[in-house]
């Protein structure tokens, strides 16, 4: 399992990758904060993303903060950097 940091923007037009964030990924969601859906809407863009099922992507600290530890079982540090700092929207 491969953890990585995500500084997450809720409220965003869409819904995408807007690139590093000091030693995070900052990730716009399209979704608000309430009840777990920009959590959820997070979890379903990285696994689409990355090719994965929705299982392999867990957050794994942070859940209430802008600021996440997101855990992919399955790919390494480099594979995850390279698939959502390269890939176009």
């Amino acid at each position: 399992m491969t953890s990585f940091l995500v500084h997450v923007v809720p409220r965003a037009r869409r819904t995408e990758v807007a690139g590093p964030y000091g030693d995070a990924i900052r990730i716009r969601i399209a979704a608000l904060p309430v009840d777990g859906a920009a959590n959820a809407e997070l979890v379903r863009f990285l696994a689409e993303r990355l090719g994965v099922a929705r299982s392999r992507v867990e957050i794994t600290a942070g859940a209430s903060g802008r600021r996440k530890t997101v855990s992919v079982t399955g790919l390494s540090a480099e594979q995850i950097r390279r698939m959502l700092l390269t890939a176009d929207d």
